[in-house]
């Protein structure tokens, strides 16, 4: 199993957890490609004792002297949008994931999704039809596609290396630069949305929102059915169970993962 990630050196101690229950769940080789401007041995040596083998790939912010660069959009947002550029070419498919999540089953079965060359994602969707109907409007999406959040992205590197275009990405951004609120997923939605496989966010990208605000889903309000269920909860937005203003529930999955992560470390 490939897996991707982006971070620097103050999420890497959120990216080894992960990477912890992402090993206790998928006890199988994993290689990690960590795309990073900044990282330090040390960081990559952190990562690497998860288990998982961990492979540098160093970024200097220069690749992307064409490209709109800001405060907003730094160099680091290009690594997930051009990742097939920059991975071996060998590499088919890739998963990437976000550091601040706790992975709580087996990600085979999302891995191995069928995806034709048409298919250049599978990600989910956080939003129900009226906001999708606002994003549609406000960055020319689809009106077949999806608006995904980006922190679970399979990747269909083989379908990318053959029809994306770096260039389109670079001329959308300075068209819709005053449009853009979350810019890797915005421009990954607004360009690709009809090329996204949609899968269940409830399994595959559960966060503290989708679990409190929809009274209508099975899983309102309900930890056993995420503890069943569910295979990824993200911790996305400023609402981190690291820090001391958490609010939500999901929290306890964090907690018992780093319980279990410094039970390993004495044994």
């Amino acid at each position: 199993m490939n897996i991707l990630m982006t971070l620097d050196e103050n999420y890497v101690p959120q990216g080894r957890l992960m990477l912890e229950t992402l090993r206790r769940w998928n006890p199988e080789e994993i290689s990690v490609y960590v795309m990073h401007t900044s990282l330090t041995e040390k960081g990559l040596e952190e990562l690497a004792a998860s288990g998982c083998r961990v492979i540098s790939v160093a970024m200097t912010g220069e690749e992307f002297r064409g490209a709109p660069i800001t405060d907003r959009y730094p160099p680091e947002m290009y690594y997930r949008l051009l990742a097939a550029r920059y991975l071996p070419e060998d590499l088919e498919r890739i998963l990437y994931l976000d550091p601040d999540m706790i992975v709580l089953g087996s990600l085979r079965e999302l891995y191995d999704l069928p995806m034709t060359e048409r298919i250049f994602y599978a990600a989910a969707t956080h939003l129900k039809e009226f906001w999708r109907k606002i994003n549609e409007k406000r960055l020319d999406l689809p009106q077949d596609g999806i608006y995904v959040n980006s922190g679970v992205l399979l990747m269909n590197l083989a379908a990318l290396r053959k029809k994306q275009d770096e260039a389109e990405i670079f001329r959308y951004i300075r068209d819709h630069e005053k449009a853009l609120w979350l810019p890797d997923q915005d421009i990954i939605s607004a360009l690709y949305g009809d090329h996204i496989l949609e899968i269940d966010p409830y399994v595959y990208n559960m966060t503290d929102k989708l679990l409190m605000l929809r009274p209508e889903e099975e899983a309102w309000m309900n930890l056993a059915w995420v503890r069943e269920h569910t295979r990824i909860v993200h911790f996305c937005g400023r609402n981190k169970p690291w820090k001391k203003n958490y609010k939500g529930l999901l929290g306890t999955f964090y907690q018992e993962a780093l319980a279990a992560s410094k039970k390993d470390s004495v044994l």
